[in-house]
């Protein structure tokens, strides 16, 4: 080895010894005759001192030569420091250096490497080498790192076996876009990245494979987001022979071991809520539980009384902000602008200030009496000092406004504590979504969803209305991770397919495998699959999780470190039967 110790080992214990350090220079210190070099690797820093009266003057030329992100080995004495530093494990003591030893020279970084840089994130995802450096960045790592080591822990001792399955795979319709591979031995074909190993999953249970698991990579091409990548990792799960009780109470079971091991923190049980109350109270299918603000709705109590924009509305729906009623005028006109853009889309915003002498204050005080708004503000359970704020229209679109208006408050009002962990699943999904644009209905999960037993008869009649044994697990207005109790019989999954408007022909050419498997035997089966980069981000009180990737694409899906996608050779294309006619989008 090319050290004795590392960066962040030594203290006072160790004084007197002779130590061999390597790693990068932090910073250098001249003061002419006395220079400290900041030596700085994985572990942590150390400070190294050169002195004029105790060094060979070649070594003190070249201790102060030196540049940032040098690679250096470093030979010398642990002494106690005079001046000691209480910020850094280290801080007690320094090395008085007697042999140093340039191991590579560095050009000059084009950003600061150290927690507050001065890189903009392009340029610190073009240098991404230079920026894992950073503590900050390698800490969001080595969480990552033992999150999945707790996973894995976790997992085995529930007698989980992890398999790897296929990345080159078949290209299937239902759900987001596929990357699709070339086959060079297959002209005119091709693979596709998995999306997610669903159906493999499916086949180990019909395999007899009771308990899998496994940390995987999966590929969407889609537009990307703070909480998307093109690629992203899943702990992906199935277990056989279970009901739906048997997988939430086993993956509560996960996410509360993460949670004690990685965090410290013990979870409170996980609350349960169905998709339909998820909608009529927070306007969205993974609320945000850190903060009350349930939706009311008022229909009853505020239309019929000649306020023409609330008579004609199909739901009059608001909030309550506890002690919110301080709010100026010039703080309510900003809100109301807030939901009027047109990513919220809202038409206006009626409030209701809850005043400290027992007055209700509204924007339509002219339409309603005293007692109208006493019965609004009971309505809500408002007190004294509380703001009501109420948005109106049609009923699902002024559910997301309202949603959007709630987050907003609750961030507005110090509300979502990151350092707080509310966890939920919501349960008892739509089984199908309609889609204005093809016409038709579209699985809400996939297309392998077991409907609720009771609902089957519903398909044929109101398919909309089919409940999916589906579930999401929910951490602070995040979804986490979501699965569902699958299909397993031939007969059900083909009548899916047929709902889902697969012609027999289209149904056997992309799923003929697995509907053939399911007469071979399948048991009962469902499971579960994990954002791991979003749980990751969940855990570091990130909102992005770039950051807990180690080379991440940008927002256009690009390595701009390696330029990557590239173009690539004639001859490649040749050898993969491919012309390229590229066709611009319209």
């Amino acid at each position: 080895m090319l050290r004795t110790h590392t960066c962040g080992e030594l203290r006072l214990d160790h004084v007197n010894q002779e130590v061999t350090l390597a790693g990068w220079v932090q910073r250098v210190r001249n003061k002419g005759g006395l220079i400290w070099v900041d030596l700085r690797d994985r572990y942590g820093l150390t400070q190294l001192i050169f002195e004029e009266d105790s060094s060979e003057k070649a070594l003190l030329e070249k201790a102060a030569e030196l540049g940032r992100e040098f690679v250096v080995q470093a030979t010398g004495k642990v002494i106690e420091r005079t001046s000691k530093n209480d910020k850094i494990p280290t801080g007690s003591i320094e090395i008085k250096v007697t042999a140093l030893e340039v191991l590579n020279a560095a050009k000059v970084p084009p950003f600061i490497i150290e927690d507050e840089t001065d890189g903009g994130e392009e340029l610190r995802m073009k240098y991404r080498y230079l920026d894992l450096r950073r503590n900050v960045v390698r800490e969001k790592l080595q969480l990552r790192h033992k999150m999945m080591q707790e996973t894995r822990k976790y997992m085995d001792a529930q007698e989980f076996i992890e398999v790897e399955t296929p990345v080159l795979i078949k290209s299937t319709p239902e759900g987001a876009r596929d990357f699709v591979v070339p086959s060079r031995t297959n002209p005119g074909e091709f693979y596709a990245l998995p999306q997610s190993p669903q159906t493999f999953k499916q086949l180990l249970m019909v395999s007899g494979f009771d308990r899998y698991f496994q940390i995987v990579k999966c590929f969407r091409d889609e537009d990307l987001r703070a909480d998307r990548q093109p690629e992203f990792t899943q702990i992906d799960c199935e277990m056989a022979f279970v009901t739906q009780e048997d997988i939430l109470n086993t993956f509560e079971g996960l996410t509360k071991h993460l949670f004690s091991k990685v965090k410290g923190v013990e979870l409170e049980e996980v609350k349960r809520m169905t998709y339909a109350d998820a909608m009529k109270y927070y306007g969205n299918d993974k609320p945000d539980l850190r903060f009350d603000m349930k939706f009311v709705e008022l229909n009853e109590l505020a239309q019929g009384k000649g306020f023409s924009i609330f008579d004609q509305a199909e739901l009059v729906v608001g909030i309550c902000a506890k002690g919110a009623a301080e709010y100026t005028r010039k703080q309510i006109d900003a809100l109301t602008e807030w939901v009027k853009r047109p990513q919220i889309g809202a038409k206006g915003m009626v409030y209701a200030k809850y005043n400290a002498d027992g007055t209700i204050k509204s924007s339509v005080d002219k339409f309603y009496s005293a007692d109208d708004l006493q019965d609004w503000a009971d309505a809500f359970g408002a007190t004294q000092g509380d703001l009501i704020l109420i948005l109106s229209g049609d009923a699902d679109k002024v559910r997301k406004q309202l949603s959007e208006l709630r987050l907003k408050m609750g961030e507005d009002l110090g509300l979502r504590d990151r350092s707080v962990f509310k966890p939920l699943w919501v349960m008892d999904f739509p089984l199908l979504e309609w889609d204005e644009e093809t016409n038709r209905y579209h699985a809400m999960h996939h297309p392998f969803t077991s409907p609720k037993t009771e609902d089957i008869p519903l398909l044929d009649s109101d398919p909309g209305a089919v409940r999916a044994n589906a579930y999401d697990l929910v951490i602070n207005g995040v979804e986490i991770g979501g699965g569902s109790i699958r299909i397993h019989d031939r007969a059900t999954q083909q009548l899916m397919f047929k709902h889902l408007g697969f012609s027999e022909e289209e149904a056997q050419k992309q799923f003929g495998f697995l509907m053939e498997a399911f007469e071979y035997g399948a048991p009962p089966h469902g499971g579960i699959a994990f954002g791991f980069d979003r749980l990751c981000a969940i855990f570091g009180g990130s909102d992005s999780i770039r950051d807990y990737i180690a080379f991440p694409k940008n927002n256009s899906g690009r390595d701009v470190m390696i330029d990557s996608p590239s173009s690539i050779a004639d001859e490649q294309l040749k050898e993969l039967s491919i012309q390229l006619a590229v066709v611009a989008k319209s």
